[in-house]
């Protein structure tokens, strides 16, 4: 995800991404200004409350651009909704290990599905491919992930729902500037409120656009006058998700990556993001491609540590990252994308009998590297990129391998 993104909980976006629930992280901080300071409701949220921070919400989005009668016409209508702001306030006290989360992506009738959308949208895909230079099986590798093919596009109202949660949701600010976007799109003439549905997010159309994101990057390929990704015609919404993808660093010809064979004692402190290398390099080090084709440049992945399969990813599994910052999410969408295609898919081994840490235990985790000096950045049962490092370094100063992989092992050796 590009910088000031919206990240929601990592366990609700794994989880989102496969029910086509919307809830996604296409969208730049709070796209219409600085809105600190409003009367916001901090979980005690009223009708009679709403109603007054919509008033004390008009003059700032006057002041963004957006004109009375649209604010008036919009907002009228809008009420406090308690269910949003539960639904907002909910965390998953477990997130599925990954490769439970890319069975469900990748696995039952979802390839079968894409290859029939391909077929049935072929020339409107083509075209695509020929203006965005993004291959169709990852428009529909992410179309597919994101709302099951148009299947799962959200029936919430947008504008009422952005509503209350800038008026009683976790990240106010946020929301007030995703409703102020939401409010630009109504004004622009793209689509009016009662048709802008969507999730209960705010992310909305097949590809599941925030309002902010829609306006960065939401294109009108079929030249009827209005970027429409509400209607069930797809077109609009495949051409803005390969828009999105190239104005974020998609390269026509390379591929997402590839999954590699790690040689046996391969150094660890290599793996990640950070590290990138060409491929003669790589090579050079042992690096191997799975398939048997050449290695490309970039950086190796190994999400389940030294015991699980590792991936070679280049800028274009970066700019599917863009997408959704999920590693897992980008993992899918880049085999289902393969398996669309034809392409062959994981061929290494998880560690299923690993169980699953819960994010109670996953502060644990942070909390004792913390105590023992190892900084994680806070403790939040998050184990991003600083907690994988921090894990990392307590590897080191055990003499382990430095994979960065917190399992119930590691957990009992910081605990001891």
């Amino acid at each position: 995800m590009r910088a000031g993104h919206f990240r929601l909980a990592g366990a609700i976006l794994l989880v989102c991404a496969l029910a086509g629930c919307g809830v996604s992280s296409r969208a730049p901080g709070a796209g219409g200004g600085n809105f600190s300071g409003l009367p916001t409701a901090g979980g005690q949220g009223s009708e009679a409350g709403f109603r007054y921070w919509v008033q004390s919400f008009r003059p700032r989005a006057i002041a963004a651009g957006i004109s009375p009668a649209v604010f008036d016409s919009n907002m009228a209508g809008a009420h406090f909704q308690p269910s949003i702001v539960a639904l907002d306030g909910k965390q998953s006290e477990f997130s599925k290990p990954i490769w439970d989360y890319l069975d469900g992506a990748v696995g039952g009738s979802r390839i079968a599905t894409g290859r029939q959308m391909s077929a049935r949208y072929n020339s409107t895909l083509s075209a695509i491919e020929a203006r965005y230079g993004v291959p169709r099986e990852y428009v529909l590798a992410i179309w597919g992930m994101e709302s099951n093919f148009g299947a799962n596009r959200g029936s919430t109202q947008i504008v009422p729902a952005l509503a209350t949660l800038a008026y009683d949701g976790r990240r106010g600010e946020f929301f007030a500037g995703e409703l102020v976007s939401a409010l630009r799109i109504i004004q622009a003439g793209d689509v009016d409120s009662s048709h802008m549905v969507g999730s209960w997010a705010g992310a909305m159309g097949h590809t599941q656009f925030m309002p902010s994101s829609f306006l960065s990057h939401a294109v009108d390929f079929n030249g009827d006058g209005r970027r429409d990704i509400w209607s069930d015609d797809p077109t609009d919404s495949l051409a803005s998700t390969a828009s999105y993808l190239r104005q974020n660093g998609w390269r026509p010809g390379q591929p997402w990556g590839t999954e590699v064979v790690l040689p046996q004692g391969f150094d660890f402190n290599h793996v990640g993001k950070s590290v990138v290398k060409s491929g003669s390099q790589w090579a050079a080090m042992g690096v191997r491609a799975a398939n048997g084709g050449a290695v490309p440049s970039g950086a190796i992945l190994a999400p389940a540590g030294a015991r699980g399969p590792a991936f070679l990813i280049t800028d274009n599994f970066r700019a599917i990252l863009k997408y959704n910052a999920s590693d897992s999410y980008a993992l899918a969408v880049s085999y289902l994308a393969d398996g669309i295609a034809g392409r062959p898919g994981i061929r290494g081994s998880w560690p299923r009998g690993d169980r699953t840490l819960s994010n109670g235990e996953k502060a644990e985790i942070q909390r004792l590297l913390m105590a023992k000096g190892f900084d994680t950045g806070g403790v939040d049962g998050k184990l991003g990129a600083k907690s994988v490092e921090a894990v990392k370094a307590y590897q080191r100063s055990r003499g382990l391998v430095p994979d960065g992989y917190a399992d119930s092992q590691l957990l009992a050796m910081l605990r001891s």
